[in-house]
């Protein structure tokens, strides 16, 4: 298992735009949504920001070898009250779960950004609520609190 995350140039952007496809779809067992006309879901409303803004968002390929298996989308939160990192998006296809790959590239991703970090999950999604306090717990020894807020849990630590 060679797994690494690739910061994507734009001209990845459409490859983005496909694996967005499938992540919608998964997530739409946890957050209800419609297909267009077209028979594909809206775009992802925030994908050209992360190529607008780079050294605030990070758009990651997931990568076994050179095969694509995922994305995550990492963002900095900057405010007068805060300054944090946070997944946006994270997502592993189907065939390549259950093998603790996604264990691996969330490690990964909070080794690229050191500082603080709040990871949300939708309340109605148990089995992310699952992995994320699993992972957390392992990658910072159980220092990490969280919380509920506007329909999500958040669990909030610091990372040296």
């Amino acid at each position: 298992m060679n797994l690494s995350l690739e910061l994507a140039k734009e001209d990845l952007k459409p490859v983005f735009e496909n694996l967005m496809q499938l992540y919608i779809y998964d997530f739409s067992e946890f957050i209800p949504t419609d297909l267009k006309a077209d028979g594909k879901f809206a775009p992802y409303p925030a994908l050209d920001s992360y190529w607008e803004q780079p050294g605030i968002r990070f758009p990651y390929l997931v990568k076994s070898a050179d095969t694509i298996v995922g994305f995550v989308l990492v963002r900095q939160i900057i405010s007068e009250e805060k300054n944090y990192f946070s997944i946006a998006e994270f997502f592993i296809l189907r065939s390549h779960r259950r093998k603790g790959w996604g264990s691996i590239v969330a490690q990964l991703a909070f080794d690229l950004h050191k500082g603080n970090w709040e990871v949300y999950q939708w309340n109605t999604n148990l089995p992310a609520q699952l992995f994320w306090r699993t992972v957390i717990t392992r990658y910072t020894g159980g220092d990490y609190y969280e919380f509920s807020r506007d329909g999500k849990l958040v669990q909030v630590f610091y990372n040296q």
